[in-house]
């Protein structure tokens, strides 16, 4: 348990100092800031030791954009980009012997904090794109519905049917990858995969509890619009 908590801990700090590096880089000067708003679909999991049969939830994903773009290092864009998102986590699970199925909505807050790089065109044309960084999550509110009479007694791992999340803070690593498409007076559209790992247990994950492991994982696509607040005033940035 101690080796697992010592991997992902430095895992999450490998991802910050990433982030901060991004900063401190020297290259062609850029003085840039855009905010806007992002919204689609997360495809959602728990990571339980010990597993029960389960199958990807799907639920919402939205929020606000801040991003600011201080250089170009080489071909690369180098950014940082700040959001506060509003997303359903959470799992759903299935059962041969059981004709129904069960899931748990959980309502978070998340903060990503990320580092962007791109190749392309800055100002008009497309641009593709990677972000990568620690986000942090808080725990808005959980909710368990199931279809038809799902029976409790049917499945080995009961424990998540009557209890609730122990740990309201949730921390992991979020990695990216997408295209953006910019004009000089419409603004940034861009479209996003994104896969995040989350480090924390929202169960007691002790010799006392009952998973070794509870942590969330989520595939999200997103789309994405940005408008620009100030940037570098310079005729040759295409």
């Amino acid at each position: 348990m101690w080796n697992f908590k010592k991997k992902h801990t430095l895992l999450l700090l490998c991802a910050t100092a990433f982030s901060l590096e991004s900063m401190a880089q020297v290259g062609q000067y850029r003085n840039d800031l855009a905010i806007g708003f992002t919204g689609g679909v997360n495809m959602t999991s728990v990571s339980f030791v010990p597993k029960p049969k389960m199958a990807s939830l799907m639920g919402e994903n939205y929020g606000l954009v801040i991003r600011y773009t201080p250089e170009k290092y080489i071909t690369a864009v180098c950014s940082v980009q700040i959001e506060c998102n509003y997303a359903n986590q959470g799992w759903k699970e299935v059962d041969d012997e059981d004709p129904d199925t069960y899931w748990k909505n959980m309502k978070y807050v998340q903060v990503p904090f990320l580092t962007r790089l791109a190749w392309g065109k800055e100002r008009k044309g497309g641009q593709g794109f990677i972000t990568l960084g620690p986000q942090l999550g808080f725990l808005l509110s959980e909710k368990q519905e199931s279809t038809g009479d799902w029976e409790e007694s049917y499945h080995t791992h009961k424990y998540q049917y009557s209890h609730d999340a122990k740990n309201k803070f949730d921390y992991g690593i979020a990695a990216g990858a997408g295209f953006q498409y910019s004009h000089p007076k419409l603004g940034h559209f861009q479209l996003e995969a994104r896969y995040y790992f989350g480090l924390a247990n929202f169960y007691d994950n002790s010799s006392k509890g009952y998973y070794a492991r509870s942590g969330h994982s989520a595939i999200s696509i997103k789309l994405g619009y940005l408008f620009d607040v100030f940037k570098t005033k310079d005729s040759s940035i295409k």
